[in-house]
């Protein structure tokens, strides 16, 4: 295993020259919201020696220079609104902050894209391109707080994944400072690109382990005139999850399709102190459809209520889209009021596979004994299952999760689906992962890794461990 070496006083004046005194953290108070992501357990919570705030690519690449002369482990971090502890310093070294690379750069508006720096949130993307006429289409839930650059590095899904796709199809070229302090750019101001590898597809999703994104063209699209939301409730959990693959296979072309489990509405009245349509008994399917054509839209409204009526649901509304959205996001937020350590689990399934596996899921919560909270974007297969450790004991605890999520991966695999869908491995799920990704996957991983960070300085110990 690869050593490192200790943060030093000279390593801190270095890194003061490089970016300025104000910029680099070592005091406690300071360093304690670097410790952490949004993972609340205290076992994935790691101090860091430093943290350094860069102001541009060249000050990043220096950084990256450094780290590699010293042997020192970096760790690029966003806003901290991860779930797989990716920006967690688990094995010391500099924490690599872009809180402070945070301007929109560009708007294309004849290209039709815009170029922003890492440290700007998903909402201020959106938001700037509404104002031009046009959408961003990535939509995480953590929208208004995550940072764009975050959602390059897990390749964040979202709520509109099913009609638009990931973070990755929402990405034309990325600037990179190499895990050796080079700086390339990958893609551009382009439609399509077939001149290689495709680098930049391969950096999305790497979670900071093969470079730092200092900057990002992003693609828009144009902004639907008409948006309409629906909500069907159910009384049972298979009649509400069957509803999803039936849906879009109707040729719809819904822009999401999400779900909510009756304890996640019961969890997200409570937080929310705001009374919910059939909160005792119901199960939610939320369908939103766009577009310019308002009376195809009513159209299909009407074809999801007839489809979602024949399948079981005691009523269809017309949803508020303000009342609705703020229940579906407020999710995670109400479980963690409910149980401050929980585990948020990230699968993904075919889409036919997500009724038997919200199924399954159900059936372990009764077997446990332990709440397993299900929510998520039922349209492209992603469940989010939260497990909530609530009134049992630290070691209670340490027997019981293990036992679950064994479970449910294994079943997961088995149905032909992974261990995330959005949320990335990072350090959380390092050994799920080489337990149940194929050997080759995780030695082709290993190659890449090997090939691109010679010194394994860059986030080591996340997705894969390199030995």
């Amino acid at each position: 295993m690869t050593k490192y070496n200790a943060v030093t006083p000279d390593i801190v004046a270095e890194l003061k020259t490089l970016v300025g005194e104000k910029y680099v953290y070592t005091e406690e108070d300071k360093l304690e919201k670097y410790s952490h992501d949004e993972v609340t357990d205290p076992h994935y919570i790691k101090q860091p020696e430093v943290v350094v705030l860069p102001a541009n690519t060249e000050e990043v690449a220096e950084i990256i220079k450094l780290a590699n002369r010293a042997s020192l482990p970096v760790v690029p971090r966003g806003a901290g609104t991860g779930l797989a502890c990716a920006a967690v310093p688990f094995k010391g070294g500099i924490v690599l902050s872009l809180e402070r690379m945070n301007q929109i750069l560009e708007i294309d508006t004849e290209n039709m894209f815009m170029v922003t720096q890492p440290g700007v949130t998903t909402e201020e993307v959106q938001k700037a391109a509404n104002e031009k006429g046009y959408l961003y289409a990535g939509d995480p839930c953590s929208g208004d707080s995550s940072f764009i650059g975050g959602n390059i590095a897990t390749n964040a899904g979202g709520n509109k994944a099913v009609k638009y796709g990931v973070t990755r199809n929402q990405v034309a070229g990325l600037e990179l400072v190499t895990p050796v302090g080079e700086v390339v750019m990958l893609g551009g101001k382009l439609k399509k690109d077939a001149s290689g590898y495709s680098l930049m597809n391969l950096v999305i999703g790497s979670e900071g382990t093969l470079g730092v994104v200092t900057k990002i063209y992003l693609k828009l699209v144009a902004l639907p005139k008409v948006t309409m939301n629906l909500l069907a409730i159910f009384r049972d959990l298979d009649s509400a999850i069957g509803l999803a693959p039936k849906l879009m296979g109707a040729g719809i072309s819904p822009v999401c399709v999400e779900f909510m489990d009756n304890a996640s509405i019961q969890c997200v009245e409570e937080f929310l102190r705001e009374k919910l349509p059939h909160s005792a008994d119901g199960y939610y399917i939320i369908v939103q459809i766009a577009g310019d054509n308002e009376e195809l839209l009513e159209d299909q409204c009407v074809t999801i209520d007839e489809m979602a009526t024949e399948n079981g649901a005691v009523e269809v509304l017309v949803a508020d889209p303000a009342v609705i959205w703020k229940a579906r996001k407020a999710y995670a937020e109400a479980d963690r009021a409910r149980s401050l350590v929980f585990s948020m689990e990230d699968i993904v399934v075919p889409v036919n596979k997500i009724p038997e596996t919200v199924t399954y899921i159900a059936e372990l919560s009764k077997k446990y004994k332990v709440a397993i909270h299900c929510c998520g974007h039922a349209g492209d297969g992603n469940i989010h299952a939260n497990i909530l450790k609530e009134q049992y004991s630290e070691q209670q605890w340490e027997e019981i999760l293990p036992a679950v999520q064994e479970a449910i991966y294994s079943k997961v695999y088995e149905a032909g689906g992974k261990l995330s869908g959005e949320h990335g491995i990072g350090y959380k799920r390092v050994k799920a992962l080489a337990k149940y990704a194929n050997p080759v996957e995780i030695e082709m991983m290993k190659a890449v890794k090997i090939a691109l960070d010679p010194n394994l300085i860059m986030n080591p110990g996340k997705i894969i461990e390199m030995v």
